[in-house]
């Protein structure tokens, strides 16, 4: 999909701040009011926005940590990549999972309260998801850089 200048424009400052009025962001792109919002709802229905979401501080919220885990399945065919997807979906400490090339057949980003939280995680949760014959942790010292907005160009 090709995106102007305008469309980019507005996808840039909605990332920024995605509580901003359509009477703000429209003066910020050089727009109608009318015009801005055609085009944001055209955005939204094409997909290209796919919500608006809130920020929350992890640490303040009682998950200071975040542990990167790489999951082996026994086999690989498309129903057990299925079934370990759906479940692992339900997970909710799991805040994002990615199939990989590579070692590993999953990565994922889970947040845990501390060790020991991360460790009933483990035992009770990770470990018995379907098919899972290999979890690998890493522990984050600390977050370098986290971003929400992708480069719009």
């Amino acid at each position: 999909m090709k995106l102007d200048r305008i469309d980019r424009a507005i996808l840039h400052e909605l990332q920024l701040d995605g509580r901003l009025s359509n009477v703000t962001l429209a003066a910020r792109v050089n727009l109608s009011g009318s015009a801005c919002l055609r085009r944001v709802r055209h955005l939204e229905a094409i997909g290209v926005i796919r919500g608006y979401a809130m920020l929350v501080d992890q640490s303040k919220a009682g998950y200071p940590s975040d542990v990167f885990v790489q999951i082996s399945l026994d086999r690989q065919q498309r129903e057990d990549l299925d079934k370990f997807e759906r479940a692992v979906a339900l997970v909710p400490e799991v805040m994002e999972c990615y199939l990989m090339t590579g070692e590993a057949d999953f990565l994922l980003r889970v947040v845990a309260s501390d060790a020991a939280d991360f460790e009933r995680l483990h035992s009770n949760l990770l470990t018995k998801l379907p098919g899972v014959t290999r979890v690998h942790s890493n522990f984050s010292l600390r977050t370098i850089v986290k971003k929400t907005e992708i480069p719009i160009r």
